[in-house]
């Protein structure tokens, strides 16, 4: 069980819950995108080993957005995981086509 930043689900796939496990404070599936933030007492070791624990559960597309070290990795299913230095911009890609994630105000 882990509850990432913020995450998303494929809603055919939320769908295909019964209404009780909706209902659940912790629904019995993973989502398909996820975004971690690391906070200044977060340990980055930790995080990146809680995205890999995501990935290996189905997740196709996540965010670790660290604000210590201006940058982010993102983890893509079956790719190695890419690092970007202080991006201006995230996409959604292929998964959330049109979604665009300004980190101007992080960086800031």
């Amino acid at each position: 069980m882990r509850s990432p930043d913020a995450a998303w689900i494929i809603k055919e796939r939320w769908n295909s819950l019964t209404e009780e496990q909706q209902r659940y404070e912790f629904s019995p599936i993973a989502p398909d995108f996820v975004v971690e933030l690391r906070s200044s007492s977060d340990d980055l070791a930790t995080l990146q080993a809680k995205m890999q624990e995501y990935m290996s559960n189905g997740i196709q597309l996540g965010w670790l957005i660290d604000h210590k070290q201006r940058q982010v990795e993102i983890y893509r299913i079956g790719q190695p995981t890419e690092i970007l230095p202080a991006p201006s911009l995230l996409s959604g890609e292929d998964l959330l086509p049109g979604f665009e994630l300004k980190l101007s105000k992080v960086w800031g």
